[in-house]
């Protein structure tokens, strides 16, 4: 028998479901949906509300009601990262005892110049990666700065991470944006020293991600390619912590008519306003060839 495949969508409600969210949501349901006709599938929604100042209440229940008005069900409860924290900061300490993280001080300001006064910074996905500049203080000055009250954020170190690590590998079932399928390398510097917690944060979104995927036995994972490069840090956090290995499938993107993405900000695509003006559920399907 088959190994039981288990999907999910994890929407952030800080804005109103546009069709992206549509399509994202109904691929992950048709997937746990397709893999019931051969063995046990399941598909379960994850409320990604870390960011409390962004997070309303108005805007979770919305996510609910249009999923459900748009066909989906799924498994009760739903999980909120904000009732995650320990989880999360349990992950951390573990990075931590592996001497793999280290706190950073340098503000936006401070990291900008720096890049700048670079002969040549390292590029990733999201642009210049941090120089390191803290990577090297002592651990008097650590101390000296922590208790000074200096706000800071922990990093990763990649380096030790992707030495403690080894040679890693994902699979892609779907397509990355450049047609990417099989098995996959893992690039650990990618990004390079990520950002995995904030004093405002208790983890960022690469670690909350993983743990929570491991927590709910996610097995597939399916996401827009503008995501793909993300798979290639967390299934690095996904070894350092011990965490299982799901499967990946990334998938188009729904673009406006300008060739962009949808963006919460545009309120004349949201699920909520296509209902308001008298869509059905099948009509917006349509609209996203789903």
């Amino acid at each position: 028998m088959a190994d039981m495949v288990v999907t999910r969508f994890a929407p952030s409600p800080t804005g109103y479901l546009h069709l992206g969210h549509a399509f994202a949501a109904l691929t992950a349901f048709e997937a746990a949906k397709a893999s019931a006709k051969s063995c046990d599938g399941r598909f379960v929604l994850r409320i990604e509300d870390i960011d409390r100042s962004r997070c309303r209440y108005e805007y979770e229940a919305a996510i609910l009601d249009d999923l459900a008005w748009i066909g989906l069900s799924w498994e009760w409860p739903c999980l909120r990262q904000s009732e995650r924290f320990e989880a999360y900061r349990a992950a951390l300490a573990s990075l931590n005892a592996q001497g793999l993280l280290y706190p950073c001080f340098c503000t936006r300001k401070d990291i900008a110049e720096e890049i700048a006064r670079a002969v040549e910074a390292p590029h990733g996905p999201e642009g210049p990666h941090y120089p390191g500049t803290c990577r090297a203080l002592s651990q008097e000055e650590r101390a000296r700065n922590i208790a000074s009250g200096i706000p800071y954020a922990m990093r990763l170190d990649v380096t030790s991470a992707a030495a403690r690590a080894g040679d890693l590998t994902f699979e892609e079932g779907g397509a990355g944006p450049n047609a990417e399928r099989g098995t996959i390398k893992v690039e650990p510097n990618l990004f390079g020293d990520i950002v995995l917690a904030r004093k405002d944060a208790p983890a960022a979104y690469h670690l909350a991600v993983v743990v929570d995927d491991a927590f709910q036995g996610v097995t597939l994972v399916t996401r827009g390619n503008d995501l793909f490069a993300a798979t290639h840090v967390q299934r690095l956090l996904q070894a350092l912590l011990g965490l299982p290995e799901p499967a990946y499938a990334h998938h188009r993107l729904i673009l406006d008519e300008q060739g962009k993405k949808f963006s919460k900000r545009d309120s004349s695509v949201t699920l909520r306003a296509l209902r308001e003006r008298g869509a059905t559920p099948e009509q917006t399907r349509k609209l996203i060839d789903f």
